[in-house]
């Protein structure tokens, strides 16, 4: 690998204004020298453009138009990376400024990982810290029962093992990310570092609240799909969310109120 391999990163958005430009520039302001950035915009009117347009010209690509949601852009974005190692972003969350540069010094050194995370922050409206993810060291067993523990927007991973299993699966809502974790975890091993490299932002119209309840069936939809059995701790805990569900988004909401 390279000294300084290009990083890719896609950031989906849509009608994210009042985040966004704090997400460019969290990307824009590491201190990485060689990061290809696309901004995947699914036809946002409320002002997000603006803000685009605003950092354009230090913006590999950018597009504003009409598509199927968040998959689709991600798709759309990672089909035109070129870089060797991948990642997102979503438009209401931020990296840590030396998020990308503590990643690719892994990766170099570890050609037997394809997939390294860090933790994150929860942070509110504000960027005030709330909490922390819990994330840990996982793997395909794990995941596969439904302990996930990587937060997405701290995990990096190598585009020669997304061109093996891409695209994102189109018909998730939610969980496209821990499909891909499984689809990565079968080919390739995974590391988590205890090194804070993103931060989640938790709000009220964000899809964590909004739709939560859409996460779990997709996630079953990924263990049966690959064989897995109902009498199992990812379908235990299920229905322990389902029933639970209410609590957790009452706590949630009161978090950030």
């Amino acid at each position: 690998m390279d000294d300084f391999p290009l990083v890719s990163i896609v950031t989906p958005s849509f009608n994210q204004a009042k985040y966004l430009e704090r997400t460019i520039r969290s990307v824009l302001e590491q201190d990485y020298p060689k990061i290809e950035y696309f901004i995947i915009d699914g036809g946002s009117t409320d002002g997000s453009l603006n803000i685009i347009k605003k950092y354009s010209e230090k913006i590999s690509y950018w597009v504003s138009e009409s598509d199927k949601g968040q998959t689709d852009s991600l798709n759309k974005g990672f089909s035109r990376a070129k870089g060797k190692i991948f990642a997102w972003l979503n438009s209401d969350d931020t990296y840590q400024p030396t998020a990308i540069s503590e990643a690719v010094s892994f990766l170099k050194l570890h050609s037997e990982i394809g997939l390294v995370y860090g933790d994150a922050n929860f942070i509110d409206e504000e960027d005030r810290i709330i909490g922390k993810f819990p994330a840990r060291q996982t793997n395909l067993k794990k995941l596969c029962d439904g302990y996930v523990h990587i937060p997405q927007q701290s995990a990096f991973f190598r585009a020669e093992l997304w061109k093996q299993v891409a695209p994102l699966d189109p018909d998730f809502f939610f969980a496209m990310d821990y499909d891909l974790w499984v689809r990565l975890a079968r080919i390739s091993g995974l590391k988590y570092l205890p090194r804070t490299w993103a931060n989640f932002r938790l709000h009220s119209d964000a899809k964590t609240f909004r739709n939560d309840n859409r996460c779990w069936p997709e996630m079953l939809k990924v263990h049966y799909r690959d064989g897995g059995k109902w009498f199992t701790p990812i379908v235990f805990k299920y229905w322990l969310r389902r029933i639970a569900a209410p609590v957790i988004t009452w706590n949630r909401f009161r978090k950030v109120s």
